[in-house]
């Protein structure tokens, strides 16, 4: 499980967007967004690099990893 920063999510369709993109790296993982802290929380399969480019290629910045 890690914590990400994300520049730029501040709206249901950027929210959308991120979880449709992580939950392609796997199906059953727990993917949770907030909008006010720009953050997702990611407990899942998938590496944090796969995650953060995956995140990448949906449009977002990733400022930086609050936990790993």
């Amino acid at each position: 499980m890690f914590v990400i920063q994300v520049k730029g999510i501040s709206c249901g369709h950027c929210v959308n967007a991120i979880t449709q993109a992580l939950t392609e790296l796997d199906s059953k993982a727990k993917v949770q967004i907030d909008k006010t802290s720009q953050t997702v929380r990611f407990d899942g399969n998938a590496t944090q690099t796969n995650v953060v480019l995956a995140i990448q290629e949906s449009g977002y910045e990733v400022v930086g990893v609050i936990k790993a």
